[in-house]
């Protein structure tokens, strides 16, 4: 790609969280000029209006879906379950387009249907999808067209396991007790996630039945010889961003936690995002960011993995700008080294 040249973006579906976190990244991406950023129920208002952290920083105002997309580069579908689907075929051949929904991650139809409760219909499109995990995709991702970026807990989840896997390491079952934050039920609020209900409890939800499940599975089996009973338990966190999972897991033979860092420091030696911290991770750290912090213990053949990240960054817009900037010829990290506070 000419230096010169900005790629022209859209967003489809830029009035919730995923959609405002993708705006506060690509209005300060050095190679991205936004063209249009859509919201039906908010079309002609200021972006500024309704995201006031945003506010002065774009004069965009939200648009109903344009008709054409003549000279659009990419576009990001940052829309509920279901919608994708829709839109995917009728794309140009020449435009590039990243999924944040779940429309086109699963593979089988039926698991999908299963899954996310609905039929699918346009399966035909899904197998020019690649899985958007960035640390365990990238030469693929480079060559995409269309891209199926990650659940939030699939990320975090797969970051925490793709080394053990890939390494053939692991004996037995492996247990995930993942928690996240109520941004993760997005923008409008339900009875049961709106936030004055979460924010004194703690609860978990979705046992043996969540829609990151089979994915999780499916992206284990590209990633090594994948065998193991999984084991995948959600949980309410009284916080609004972030995800930490707790990944228990067998060796096939004893290691010792410097033993399994130097495994995960080889796997990740060029992945900038991931980051390896001593003993537990914390979500305050990487509130904002689109790093993986990554954690670890162990005790005779008995390994802890912890991964934490931000469900709206890593766990969504940030790793899709990931994905755009690898397709597109860009350093991966272009426009996404965002630093958390303290506090």
């Amino acid at each position: 790609m000419e230096k010169q040249h900005k790629l022209r973006i859209g967003i489809f579906g830029g009035s919730g969280y995923g959609g405002s976190e993708l705006l506060r990244i690509l209005l300060f991406h050095p190679n991205v000029e936004l063209v249009f950023v859509t919201a039906n129920e908010q079309a002609g208002k200021p972006i500024g209006e309704v995201h006031r952290n945003l506010n002065g920083l774009t004069h965009l105002n939200f648009v109903k879906a344009p008709e054409t997309l003549d000279a659009i580069d990419c576009v990001f579908l940052a829309l509920p379950h279901g919608q994708a689907m829709d839109v995917v075929p009728g794309l140009p051949a020449n435009v590039k387009a990243i999924d944040l929904s779940g429309d086109f991650r699963l593979r089988d139809q039926a698991v999908f249907e299963k899954h996310y409760k609905q039929p699918h219909t346009a399966m035909s499109s899904q197998a020019e999808f690649v899985y958007g995990l960035t640390e365990t995709n990238r030469e693929a991702i480079k060559q995409a067209r269309l891209i199926a970026n990650p659940g939030c807990f699939a990320t975090a989840t797969l970051l925490g396991m793709a080394p053990l896997v890939a390494n053939h390491l692991l004996s037995g079952r492996v247990v995930v007790d993942a928690k996240t934050g109520s941004s993760g039920s997005g923008a409008k609020a339900a009875a049961n996630t709106h936030h004055p209900q979460r924010m004194n409890s703690f609860y978990a939800y979705k046992p043996f039945t969540h829609q990151h499940v089979p994915e999780i599975e499916q992206e284990l089996e590209h990633v090594g010889d994948w065998t193991s009973e999984l084991v995948f338990m959600t949980h309410s966190l009284p916080v609004a961003r972030g995800i930490f999972a707790s990944i228990y897991a067998e060796a096939k033979e004893e290691m010792t936690e410097d033993e399994v860092r130097k495994l995960f420091a080889d796997y990740y030696r060029e992945s900038f995002f991931v980051r390896l911290v001593n003993g537990s991770p914390d979500i305050n750290w990487v509130k904002t960011t689109n790093f993986c912090d990554i954690g670890f213990a162990a005790r005779g053949r008995q390994i802890v993995v912890f991964s934490a990240l931000d469900n709206l960054v890593k766990g969504a817009a940030g790793q899709a700008v990931q994905n755009m900037n690898l397709i597109f010829g860009l350093d991966e990290t272009t426009g996404l080294k965002l630093v958390g506070t303290n506090p």
